[in-house]
Order: C-alpha cells, then structure tokens, then sequence
C-alpha cells in the first residue's frame, strides 16, 4: 500500500502545478491585457525519465517554438 500512494504523489503534484500556472496565466492575460500570455503544455516527450513513452523531443520543441513566436493578434490566456 505505501509503495502505490508513492506513486500517486508524483501525478498529484504535477496536476496541482499545472493548474497553479494556468491560473496565474489566466490572471495575468486579464490583468495585463496588452502583453500575450500563453501556458504550454506540449505532452509528454521521450525522454531519459519517460522512456519511449511520447512524441519526440522535437515535436515538443516545435509546438513550444510556435507559441513563442506567435503575432499580437495571438490567443491570450490560454
């Protein structure tokens, strides 16, 4: 039993992380309506720790890249 809810703590966190960034994204997007603010959450990458798990590093990269560059005409709080 202790060894699954060690487990746990870590999907625990990250979900609780998440959704402290997307509202403080969402709260400054409002607050601060001339600057573009934008959460990104690319998925899971195959990584050391992930294993062969997910999409490559580079398509994580790709979707990161786009939300950076993006025009003034952009989502904002997302």
């Amino acid at each position: 039993m202790r060894e699954q809810s060690a487990l746990a703590r870590p999907a625990l966190i990250y979900g609780l992380s998440k959704s402290a960034i997307r509202m403080l994204t969402v709260q400054y997007a409002n607050v601060i309506p001339e600057i573009r603010f934008n959460a990104v959450e690319p998925g899971i990458a195959a990584t050391d720790l992930t294993g062969e798990g997910g999409r490559l590093v580079a398509g994580s990269a790709k979707l990161i890249v786009e939300m950076a560059i993006i025009g003034g005409d952009g989502p904002t709080g997302t």
